[in-house]
């Protein structure tokens, strides 16, 4: 069964840089485009970026500037270096991959990783 794990989320003042990464356990799969989602509190999970898997990228308006989305192929890991952040940008940070194993494919979703940009 593939998993996925996010780490890298903390406290983090305004202005201020964090790295996520999100690592896939498992066998025999191939990953497809992966994504960071957030929920912020009272509110719904939204988009925040995605990548191919040939490393074409998409970004929330929100994001756009200030966060990067990356991965590693080889590593089947995803990354989310975010700066300039905002008290706005705290949220339980997912991440999701679309996995196959060679006969359709399935939305693998991360437990997520707390960000909190405070002062």
């Amino acid at each position: 069964q593939v998993q996925l794990v996010e780490s890298g989320g903390g406290l983090v003042q305004p202005g201020g840089s964090l790295r996520l990464s999100c690592a896939t356990s498992g066998s025999n799969f191939v990953i497809n485009t992966m994504a960071w989602y957030r929920q912020a509190p009272g509110k719904q999970r939204e988009l925040v970026a995605d990548i191919t898997r040939g490393g074409s990228t998409n970004y929330a308006d929100s994001v756009k500037g200030r966060f990067t989305i990356s991965r590693d192929n080889a590593k089947n890991t995803m990354y989310l270096q975010m700066n300039s952040l905002k008290r706005e940008d705290t949220a339980v940070y997912h991440c999701k991959a679309d996995a196959s194993r060679g006969v359709g494919w399935s939305s693998i979703w991360g437990q997520g990783t707390q960000v909190t940009v405070s002062s």
